[in-house]
């Protein structure tokens, strides 16, 4: 029997974006940096290192780029922070919007994003028609769930606990698509259904196969 839902959730990076680690790969290669490096800086006190704080609203710009810069140089390499900021906006997945554009008539739709006042996950930095499209996509959400905002962050559990009392649904009400595991793990543990997201026909379909219906198109 197929499970009831009424919302469903959506990263915003690597899911209605391409992935934020495509532009960490391009970086790296462009500053001689080794392969995987700044994924690994972030993997270093992962709860109070200058990405989860800032994601968490509780940094400075300034002071994000001079700490993580200077979490770079404790394990060898310096590189320019601003400069990795900058290239940070991906591509629109288009298969991806059209299948909120259709959601949005038979469930709550929200985006969950763990995002920085910086350009990451946002319309800034980007050209002007770059930026008008991520804004029609955003308005397709019936709500938009900031890390910056709530001043917690995926994988925390209190961030999913919010955004459910915010959107008014149960975890158990909920699919929630992302492409990192660890954030896949906690919206797990608390009750939800998850999709990791890598192709996105691969997630498309699995999505299908949860709500036991198309999701392009009825």
């Amino acid at each position: 029997m197929t499970k009831e839902f009424r919302a469903i959730l959506f990263d915003f990076g690597g899911v209605i974006l391409t992935s934020p680690f495509e532009a960490f790969a391009a970086y790296e290669a462009s500053a001689n940096l080794p392969a995987g490096f700044l994924a690994k800086i972030n993997t270093i006190n992962p709860d109070t290192n200058a990405w989860a704080q800032m994601e968490r609203g509780e940094i400075s710009e300034s002071e994000f780029y001079r700490r993580f810069e200077a979490e770079g140089r404790e394990l060898g390499f310096a590189f320019d922070a601003r400069q990795l900021v900058s290239m940070l906006p991906g591509e629109v997945r288009t298969e991806m919007v059209d299948v909120v554009r259709h959601l949005r008539e038979r469930y709550t739709v929200a985006c969950l994003t763990n995002n920085m006042a910086l350009g990451h996950g946002t319309a800034m930095s980007r050209t002007p028609e770059a930026a008008a499209e991520v804004a029609e996509v955003m308005a397709l959400f019936e709500f938009v769930i900031e890390s910056r905002e709530l001043r917690v962050r995926k994988p925390e559990p209190k961030f999913f606990a919010r955004a459910c009392e915010i959107i008014a649904v149960q975890p158990e009400q909920c699919v929630f698509l992302d492409d990192l595991g660890m954030n896949l793990k906690t919206a797990r543990q608390l009750g939800m259904t998850t999709i990791k997201v890598g192709e996105p026909g691969a997630a498309i379909a699995e999505l299908e196969a949860v709500l036991g219906h198309g999701v392009r198109g009825w």
